[in-house]
């Protein structure tokens, strides 16, 4: 028979151990990798739960939360992809909010920045593939689109252009020699190996590029979904996604 100390012990140790509740996961932007890695260790250490972290590119993980890929954060690179989210009538009522903001750049490969820089305004046949997110569908190539109609080159760049699964496939494809530019996040580049900013695309030269992370009403998690979502706009969250190059908004 065990001993009433024994039962005891075991008691008080139960007690004491902290419960592990279930992952959080996090279905976020692929541009928001790096910044995102560095805030759930972060997170971690200032007593948070485990944060699972799914990437993709906003359109994709929109269709996936659509068709009831479980998720309990959506942070989208644009208002568009969050907008088919709600009004699927999958996120949790007054929990949206703007988290950062971000700046397009145009990449060169090394050899091609000097061309890149001095005349790609002028769309010239030298420049003959461009990288950017799928336009259709991916806010940065969506916004790259925006851009380059604004500037009334979007109808001669359109046969050069080379759609890409989301951001990070652009800059690779530039990287690797698949394009002689692209235009990519100003967050991006900060990452490049290889490629070299050509030139920074003056903010008001784009609409706001703005992310908006919201909690999904499907959520078994509401309390981390809410602590985590808050973490994001916390003084030290910000501080990390000013060192990987993303704009805070004002008033946080």
């Amino acid at each position: 028979m065990l001993s009433h100390t024994w039962l005891a012990v075991a008691l008080v140790t139960l007690l004491l151990s902290p419960l592990q509740s279930e992952p959080l996961t996090v279905s976020a932007a692929t541009s928001l990798t790096d910044a995102l890695e560095e805030i759930t260790r972060a997170y971690g250490a200032a007593g948070g739960g485990i944060v699972r972290l799914n990437f993709g590119g906003s359109n994709t993980l929109a269709r996936q939360i659509v068709n009831g890929a479980p998720a309990d954060v959506f942070i989208s690179a644009d208002e568009a992809q969050m907008a088919v989210v709600e009004k699927a009538g999958l996120l949790r009522p007054g929990s949206r909010v703007d988290v950062v903001r971000n700046q397009l750049v145009v990449m060169a490969a090394p050899d091609r920045v000097d061309l890149v820089r001095e005349r790609f305004l002028q769309a010239p046949a030298e420049i003959r593939r461009v990288a950017i997110g799928d336009p259709v569908a991916v806010p940065a190539g969506v916004y790259a689109r925006q851009y380059l109609e604004r500037r009334g080159i979007w109808t001669v760049y359109e046969p050069r252009i080379v759609p890409a699964a989301n951001v990070r496939a652009a800059l690779v494809a530039v990287e690797s020699g698949g394009a002689d530019a692209a235009i990519v996040y100003v967050t991006d580049a900060a990452i490049a190996r290889r490629a070299v900013v050509a030139f920074t695309v003056p903010i008001q030269e784009t609409p706001p590029i703005v992310y908006p992370a919201a909690i999904l009403a499907a959520t078994r998690n509401l309390t981390e979904a809410t602590r985590f979502v808050t973490f994001l706009r916390s003084p030290g969250a910000s501080a990390v996604f000013a060192r990987h190059k993303f704009l805070v908004p004002s008033g946080k």
